[in-house]
This record gives structure tokens, C-alpha cells and sequence, in this order.
């Protein structure tokens, strides 16, 4: 599994979650067509007039999240970037998805505008596996960030956390985060309060 391999499988979802926040900073989730996914890039289109549109020119972050049959779950986090050349990115767009021809037909297609996302960060996440598999990325020269938990130096070698995972994956006071929820049952429970969320 690798990033461009992720992106892939948003592209064989084709319809996923997008999520901006508004003016107020309210959150806005919609569902919209993966386009284009390739070299680490994923390509999608929007109308002018849409507030999805305006939110992105706003701020240009976006959360993207998809699951496909297999219970294997995607989670993106990037910056969208308006394409320059737009007739040449629609037509392209509209050659690979053809449905797309009977809901802008003929010259009404340049309404839209083509977006990429060339760096981020997306999340594995395969359900459909015992234990669960959790796995992260980066693309485009994109800043790894942590997450998950630890155990940390105060760890007193109790036990607790080992018992109670529902996963399994704690063993020699260390987190296996290939396998780890993300739940923080462990840290809940922990009697001295040893294991703390990663990079805090």
C-alpha cells in the first residue's frame, strides 16, 4: 500500500465525501466525483456557482473520504489547487467519465472548473481485516504528522492496557500502530496516566 495506491481507491469509489467549512466556519460535507487520479494526483471538477466552488477558492483545504466494498476506507486531507488551461482540463475530464456528458451537455461543460490535489496526506484504514490494518502517507513533499498513541516513560508495567485493547496490539508496553484503533480505550484506563496521544 502507498499513497498513489489510496488515491486509487477513491477513484474505483468514484462518489466520496468532501468536506469544506463555510463563511462561519461551519462544516459542509458533499458528494463528488473522483475524476482523475494519477502520479500521486487527484483530479475532480465543480461548477462556478456552487458554494463548494467558492469554498475551495476561499481556502483551498479540503477532507476527502471514501469506502469501498471491501470495508477499506480512505481518508485524505489536502489543498486543492484550480487548474490553469480549464477547457483542456474539463474536455480530458469529460473524455475518462463520459456519464458526465448527460449532466452538462455540449458547451454548458465550461461551467465547470478542474481541481487537483498534488499534496497531503491520506489514511488506510482496512476493516475488512482481523486485526484491523491502519496505515498513513504523505504525498507531494506533504509534512508527516503522528497520531494514534503511546506509552510513554511512566508506564508502571501493569498490564491494563494489554488486557483491554480490542485489537491486541499492545504488547512489551508498546502499541503496534499497524493495528491500533485510535480508540483510546488504553489511555482511559491506564492507572497513571501513561499513555498519552502521539506528538503531543
Amino acid at each position: 500500500m502507498d499513497a498513489q495506491r489510496c488515491l486509487e481507491i477513491l477513484r474505483e469509489v468514484k462518489d466520496v465525501a468532501f468536506a469544506t467549512v463555510d463563511e462561519k466556519g461551519l462544516p459542509q460535507v458533499r458528494m463528488i466525483d473522483v475524476m482523475i487520479v494519477e502520479n500521486e494526483k487527484m483530479y475532480f471538477c465543480t461548477a462556478r456557482g456552487k458554494d463548494f466552488y467558492c469554498q475551495m477558492i476561499k481556502s483551498g483545504q479540503i477532507a476527502v473520504a471514501g469506502m469501498n466494498k471491501e470495508f477499506q476506507m480512505v481518508r485524505l486531507n489536502g489543498t486543492a489547487k484550480k487548474l490553469e488551461e480549464h477547457r483542456k482540463w474539463i474536455d480530458r475530464i469529460f473524455e475518462e467519465n463520459p456519464s458526465m456528458k448527460a449532466v452538462y451537455p455540449d458547451e454548458s461543460r465550461y461551467v465547470l472548473e478542474a481541481f487537483c490535489i498534488d499534496h497531503g496526506s491520506v489514511e488506510f484504514f482496512d476493516l475488512g481485516k482481523e486485526p484491523i490494518v491502519r496505515e498513513r502517507f504523505t504525498f507531494g513533499n506533504a509534512a508527516a504528522k503522528k497520531s494514534g498513541f503511546q506509552i510513554t516513560d511512566g508506564c508502571i508495567h501493569c498490564g491494563t492496557c494489554e488486557r483491554i485493547c480490542p485489537q491486541n496490539c499492545i504488547a512489551d508496553d508498546k502499541i503496534n500502530q499497524t493495528h491500533c484503533l485510535h480508540c483510546g480505550l488504553c489511555a482511559e484506563e491506564c492507572p497513571v496516566g501513561a499513555i498519552k496521544k502521539r506528538g503531543e
